[in-house]
């Protein structure tokens, strides 16, 4: 079965009949708006010091894990890069921890924008790039 769970079926459609006998009473009027709009507190910001609700304390800790995690990723891959440039190394490997740097500083500053889940991937694909990189040398 599909479909929302708290509508009703119109009398009409279920059973012809059965509207007859009804009065316009047996069916309270819906409200116009959803109930989450009574909620006083929709739209106000918190107030430093104040408790926050849960999950604006779990996306806050997200965006914050994914912005620093980006942020040591990329100051890992940059030196990385700058030591294998001293070294005689391939040209590729320095690329490749520079560009895995490049993408993890692309996930820092998306995370810090609220997309948590795409710098997920991102900072993954920049940890790989960098592990290619390390493979060739």
């Amino acid at each position: 079965m599909s479909g929302r769970s708290d509508s009703d079926i119109d009398p009409e459609i279920a059973d012809p009949e059965a509207v007859a006998g009804q009065d316009e009473t047996d069916h309270p009027p819906q409200p116009d708006r959803p109930p989450e709009a009574d909620d006083p507190t929709d739209g106000d910001d918190p107030v430093d010091g104040a408790e926050l609700p849960e999950d604006e304390n779990d996306a806050r800790r997200a965006r914050w894990t994914a912005t620093g995690t980006g942020a040591a990723l990329t100051l890992a891959g940059l030196a990385a890069a700058l030591l294998r440039l001293a070294r005689s190394a391939p040209a590729l490997v320095p690329a490749a921890y520079a560009g895995g740097a490049a993408v993890c500083a692309a996930a820092a500053v998306l995370g810090s924008r609220g997309r948590t889940r795409r710098a997920l991937w991102l900072l993954i694909a920049g940890v790989m790039v960098m592990a290619l990189g390390d493979q060739s040398d």
